[in-house]
């Protein structure tokens, strides 16, 4: 009898790529009646229940539309259950400001929103932007220009601060990048 093939499965490493093989892949599908989808997004049944159901991504936010968590649980439960799932949540947050997501999206600490504020900018402008927007604004107030006025004085050293607070966070920014 002839031999099929050679086997290119020697042991470690694998020879072939991850998840070739011929098997075919398990795929639970939607939930829902009528849908065909593969049903990703688990569900609970109700509230305070291990049992799931497993939908596709439109209907799991069509059931998740009017799903309050919190029903039936008096207000001293609630705030448990909420403070506990902010805290295995935390993490995402706390990871924000090592930079691993861009600018505008939650990556500026409250100083730098402040700041960005002072300046006249949006949350999401670039370093470059900023440099420009203080130089033209410190230009115009500056006590060398305006000399003798409290109020341009004021403003010069609340834009100089702004400036400072950006640009520290900039060079952490890069230090770290």
């Amino acid at each position: 009898m002839a031999r099929q093939g050679r086997s290119t499965d020697w042991g470690f490493p694998r020879w072939r790529g991850y998840g070739s093989a011929r098997e075919a892949a398990a795929v639970r599908l939607c939930d829902r009646a009528g849908c065909n989808e593969p049903g990703n997004c688990p569900a609970p049944k109700s509230p305070n229940s291990p049992d799931r159901w497993y939908f596709c991504e439109k209907h799991a936010a069509e059931y998740n539309a009017g799903w309050n968590y919190f029903e039936g649980l008096d207000k001293e439960e609630a705030e448990q259950r909420e403070q506990a799932e902010r805290q295995t949540s935390s993490g995402y947050g706390a990871a924000s400001w090592q930079a691993w997501a861009g600018p505008g999206d939650g990556s500026r600490s409250r100083d730098e929103l402040r700041a960005l504020e002072a300046l006249g900018l949006d949350p999401d402008a670039e370093f470059d932007a900023i440099r420009k927007a203080w130089r033209t604004r410190a230009k115009e107030v500056h006590p060398d220009v305006r000399p003798g006025d409290e109020a341009a004085a004021a403003e010069f050293q609340k834009l100089q601060l702004a400036y400072e607070v950006l640009r520290a966070a900039q060079e952490r920014r890069e230090w770290k990048g």
